[in-house]
């Protein structure tokens, strides 16, 4: 079992700054990818930013310059820091992570359970 919390939203006002962070822990043997997603109720799940080992990272147009991905590749954690928040950027925002479990090699693919991050003045 992979778990993963998630921190770090909140309401803040256009312009302004958060950083979310995701923790995974479990049987952990090794995770490939960890990204940020986020959905509303007008729109399906969205990809906003992967990151994979290597540090090999990917972005949504809609994002990019104002979000960046890291990860702590020792603790496990990825972090999005979000500036120049958006009205639009409005949404509940999910990490995800993908690897390999530590018992028996088997993948896994694991959610977190959202955070709500709320753009208004």
């Amino acid at each position: 079992q992979v778990q993963l919390v998630e921190s770090g939203g909140g309401l803040v006002q256009p312009g302004g700054s958060l950083t979310l962070s995701c923790a995974a822990s479990g049987s952990i043997f090794s995770i490939n990818t960890m990204g940020w997603y986020r959905q509303t109720p007008e729109k399906e799940r969205e990809s906003v930013a992967l990151i994979s080992n290597g540090d090999n990272i990917n972005y949504a147009d809609s994002v990019k310059g104002r979000f960046t991905i890291s990860r702590d590749y020792a603790s496990n954690t990825a972090y999005l820091r979000m500036n120049n928040l958006k009205p639009e950027d409005t949404a509940v925002y999910f990490c995800n992570a993908r690897g390999y479990r530590a018992t028996i090699m088997t993948p896994f693919d694991s959610w977190g359970q959202g955070t709500q991050v709320t753009v208004s003045s």
